[in-house]
């Protein structure tokens, strides 16, 4: 097992990703994975990539580490237990936060996302002109090839449900392509998230909205997994209906506390 927290010394200021960690959480990817760290240094070939694989039966994690002992811009984070997508990433975060980044990227290890858009996603983080950054597929020009009507509809309704209930105003809430500000993801109580599955990447904007963080949606094309096959379930997508209801009531029952108890 590689560390993820060994030292390694700071690209220079300038270079294509210098600052930048992309946290790449795998089960089960080891067609994948070593493709999509070429794509992703190939961009950003300052950036720091942290694969967070959960113990693959196929020997995803393996791959990685033979790739991390090569590159040193490359490491690997290895969890014994799969506690879901929602996890993964949090752990990931904590590595790539104590590793001193300043910006910390969430994406998807199968091509769904393009690495070729992370110019364009870390750019306003490094302008300072926003706090998270979303790869939006619903905002204008954004688009998403080679998915059925179903999907289309779980996908799209998930969104609009989630930004009437919580009164968010991106369009995109059920997307996995971030860009963070590392200040602003470690003000996120990593210990009050409780979304295990794809519901997490819309507690993570709601959390973040709330804090006051500056949110902007670019464009993006989504295009389905080149190879293997889709994690989502009907398990997920009830998840994510409960879990929004959840978070909204919790909202709604802390201003009810704080009227009650009055100035």
């Amino acid at each position: 097992m590689t560390d993820p927290a060994a030292e390694t010394a700071s690209p220079p200021l300038g270079v294509p990703g210098a600052g930048v960690w992309i946290v790449l959480p795998t089960y089960d990817e080891a067609e994948n994975v070593e493709p999509m760290i070429a794509a992703v240094l190939e961009v950003l070939p300052a950036a720091t990539i942290l694969v967070v694989d959960d113990d693959s039966p196929d020997g995803t994690g393996r791959l990685a580490d033979k790739r991390a002992a090569a590159d040193p811009r490359v490491r690997v984070l290895h969890r014994t237990v799969k506690q879901g997508l929602g996890r993964a990433y949090l752990d990931g975060f904590g590595v790539a936060i104590d590793g001193g980044a300043r910006t910390i990227v969430q994406m998807d290890a199968d091509f769904s996302h393009d690495p070729g858009a992370l110019p364009a996603l870390v750019g306003p983080i490094d302008e300072g002109a926003a706090d998270l950054v979303i790869g939006s597929r619903y905002t204008p020009g954004g688009a998403v090839t080679d998915w059925g009507l179903g999907r289309r509809i779980v996908s799209r309704g998930g969104s609009l449900f989630a930004r009437i209930v919580l009164g968010l105003g991106q369009k995109d809430l059920t997307g996995g392509f971030k860009a963070w500000h590392a200040d602003t993801l470690a003000a996120v109580p990593f210990e009050g998230v409780h979304a295990g599955g794809y519901v997490f990447q819309i507690e993570m904007t709601f959390r973040a909205s709330r804090a006051g963080a500056r949110i902007r949606e670019i464009p993006i094309t989504f295009q389905d997994r080149r190879v293997g096959h889709s994690k989502m379930s009907r398990r997920i997508v009830v998840e994510a209906l409960v879990v929004v209801v959840q978070l909204r009531a919790e909202e709604l029952a802390g201003r009810l506390g704080r009227i009650r108890l009055g100035p």
